[in-house]
């Protein structure tokens, strides 16, 4: 089960501009933040999506062939999900559609290069 999960930025401002909409999707709002990082979730003792500066002080990149899914309650959300993400500015990595018998799946990239999926089964 996952707990939290982080993606790197460079520019907190503008991925939290980011994420605040789309997390609002999900019934998440900011639950958490520091001048690192800005943690949003359903609820303080739920799951996470962190937007974070690197602890290293390096800068941060996207990890080749790390996705974070985002689950879904419809396909309707899926497809409301994926045409925020891209109003915002990200990139599209996967038209909305089917994926097999029980999955339905939009694909894009964040602001800074991350990949999500946001997904409904059923």
């Amino acid at each position: 089960m996952i707990g939290y999960v982080t993606l790197g930025t460079n520019d907190m401002d503008r991925a939290a501009a980011f994420y605040d909409v789309l997390m609002t999707e999900f019934g998440c709002k900011r639950a958490w933040e520091t001048d690192r990082f800005i943690a949003w979730s359903a609820d303080e003792k739920g799951q996470l999506l962190l937007v974070i500066k690197p602890f290293n002080g390096e800068p941060a990149t996207v990890g080749n062939g790390t996705m974070v899914s985002l689950a879904a309650t419809s396909k309707a959300q899926v497809e409301r999900v994926h045409a925020l993400a891209l109003e915002l500015g990200g990139k599209d990595e996967g038209a909305v559609g089917p994926r097999g018998d029980n999955f339905y799946a939009g694909y894009f990239r964040d602001l800074d290069g991350h990949k999500l999926a946001v997904y409904f089964m059923g």
